[in-house]
């Protein structure tokens, strides 16, 4: 079977806004930039849009170097050359990890922003993904997210309404692979990528939000109640998308041709 890339993004800070991207380097830990920072309360806790909807206005870029964030909740954009420093230790859902600081002026201005006190650490150090013997940055449990596009067409069918593929937060999307063709593929193979799916995408209220507004309805995620929910490794859930492990690094590019197997 093959499927087709209709979509990358990136998310340079964890349950900010997205990156559109037209290739992307795939990393061991991922898309590469992706998730690696993350704001934190001032114990360390990540903050999430589960929590704080208003993250989805932030609309970051990150070069490898210099880290720039526009937003509407500020008059004028974060711009920022990552700092290196001591890591300080962090947590993502109560699991442990480290990040670097990157001290008192982004940690204003997003505090200022966001109306809350809140520091932006950039990650260090290794962390394993939950099952699969991967590692990830700062993303919840793996470092892919993967969507069939045919799969949002049938829920929006479903929902009445037509929802933005943004709600949905995944780094890949696939066209070509039917409704929920991707629930059961185990591996996506291209030229040189190579990233096995792992398990089924557990979904929470950050579905429920506008990522253009930050406004919150229940719809979508009552609507996938109603027919994605199972239990998966013991965990019962709603599920809607995959999450995979690269397991072959290299680069992909809108428009290639992946083997789904």
């Amino acid at each position: 079977m093959i499927a087709v890339v209709a979509g990358l993004n990136l998310f340079p800070i964890k349950s900010a806004g997205a990156v559109a991207a037209h290739e992307a380097g795939v990393t061991p830990a991922g898309l590469r930039h992706d998730r690696e920072f993350m704001l934190v309360r001032p114990d360390g806790r990540h903050l999430s849009q589960r929590e704080v909807p208003e993250l989805a206005l932030l609309r970051p870029a990150f070069d490898g170097v210099k880290l720039t964030v526009h937003t509407p909740l500020a008059s004028a954009p974060l711009v920022w050359e990552a700092a290196d420093g001591p890591a300080r230790d962090v947590t993502v859902h109560g699991r442990p990890c480290q990040g670097v600081d990157q001290g008192d002026e982004p940690a204003g201005w997003f505090g200022a922003a966001l109306g809350l006190p809140c520091r932006l650490v950039r990650f260090t150090g290794t962390r394993p993904t939950r099952l699969g013997g991967g590692t990830l940055a700062f993303a919840d449990g793996y470092p892919v997210s993967v969507l069939s596009g045919e799969s949002l067409d049938d829920l929006n069918r479903r929902a009445g309404a037509p929802l933005p593929i943004d709600r949905f937060r995944a780094n890949i999307v696939l066209e070509g692979l039917g409704p929920y063709g991707e629930d059961g593929v185990t591996r996506l193979r291209g030229t040189a990528v190579e990233i096995e799916l792992v398990r089924p995408c557990g979904r929470c209220v950050i579905i429920n939000t506008d990522q253009e507004t930050a406004r919150r309805a229940p719809g979508p995620l009552r609507t996938l109640a109603g027919y994605r929910t199972e239990r998966f490794d013991g965990e019962r859930g709603i599920m809607f998308g995959r999450l995979g492990i690269p397991r072959a690094p290299g680069t992909l590019r809108v428009g290639d041709a992946l083997s789904a197997s």
